[in-house]
């Protein structure tokens, strides 16, 4: 915090700024108007919680992984995608940037990672960790007070987001799916496929979904905690229906009692075992909401069952084929 003191010298009178900011040394200015101390003081606050000041305070010997521990703990379980940033972190904190002490970190040991994770996941994984990984940054300076003067993350050139995904279920690939998910040991996978598909619904709303928000009769399921974080309800298909009434009722009152886990290893073995080329699970999301477009919906009515609040990002979900337009044209 800033605190002016008033000072005088016979028949001067003269004020001095202090910022006092946990983590960094204090700062003083004296001014001759207390305005321009006030003014100054804040100024000098946001420059060195931004970063901007270059102010450094004395070493700590917390490590990046340590921070990103703390994070871990206290921060990520606040986020709707927690289960999955867990992975995410755990998986960043055996990285060797990890080791380097934290008061020390460079744009140098940023890049080196940016440049290694390349060379295993896509420019759009890796910027998905470097975003993850300066919010760390920022929380560890501003809340913690942990000593660093720039974040490292924001110096760094960033790699380029992939052209969105097109992978479409060609002929017979569904019929696939369907016959190596009857053959999961598994007795949720199969209904969680189906359902993604029919729903265009996210992982996570299928993974969370509660038995007590389906209404058989009326064909819809209520998502009452969205990513976006606005409740929705969404229509059901015959398809859907039949398949969550074949489903036994759990006791923890979840749809699909699975973790992201062991459905990320549900599918790696399906996808082994059918060969299907290069089919992710999200990719299921893109065909669901293609489906809705050629089914004759407009629109307004696929965002508000998808969930969609950016129609742009609405649009990088569509991929008509134009086979199927010439169809249509006659």
């Amino acid at each position: 915090m800033a605190t002016i003191r008033k000072r005088k010298n016979k028949d001067t009178t003269r004020y001095q700024a202090l910022v006092r900011l946990t983590g960094h040394p204090t700062i003083t200015k004296t001014f001759t108007l207390k305005a321009d101390a006030e003014r100054w003081a804040r100024v000098t606050e946001i420059k060195i919680e931004n970063g901007d000041l270059g102010v450094v305070a004395k070493p700590t010997n917390e490590t990046l992984g340590e921070v990103l521990e703390k994070y871990l703990h206290q921060i990520t379980p606040k986020k709707k995608s927690s289960e999955v940033e867990k992975i995410k972190i755990k998986r960043l904190m055996r990285e060797p940037v990890a080791s380097v002490q934290f008061c020390r970190l460079t744009p140098q040991h940023i890049a080196k990672f940016r440049d290694d994770r390349l060379r295993s996941v896509s420019g759009t994984t890796a910027l998905k960790d470097l975003s993850l990984l300066s919010h760390a940054i920022t929380i560890a300076v501003r809340e913690w007070g942990l000593p660093l003067a720039v974040n490292p993350v924001k110096q760094i050139t960033k790699p380029k987001q992939n052209k969105p995904r097109d992978r479409r279920l060609e002929a017979g690939e569904e019929q696939q799916l369907m016959a190596a998910c009857s053959e999961s040991r598994n007795p949720y996978f199969k209904a969680f496929v189906v359902v993604a598909i029919e729903t265009a619904m996210r992982r996570g709303e299928v993974l969370s979904l509660q038995r007590q928000h389906i209404d058989f009769e009326a064909r819809t399921a209520f998502l009452p905690d969205t990513k976006n974080c606005y409740n929705r309800t969404i229509p059901l298909s015959n398809r859907a229906i039949l398949q969550l009434m074949d489903i036994q009722p759990h006791i923890s009152g979840r749809v699909f009692p699975i973790s992201v886990t062991a459905l990320r290893g549900q599918w790696r073995r399906m996808i082994a075992k059918t060969g299907l080329d290069d089919l992710h699970l999200h990719d299921l999301r893109h065909e669901a909401t293609t489906r809705l477009f050629e089914k004759g919906f407009n629109i307004m009515e696929v965002s508000t069952i998808t969930g969609h609040r950016d129609l742009q990002m609405l649009k990088r979900y569509t991929h008509i084929r134009a086979a199927d337009l010439v169809l249509r044209l006659g």
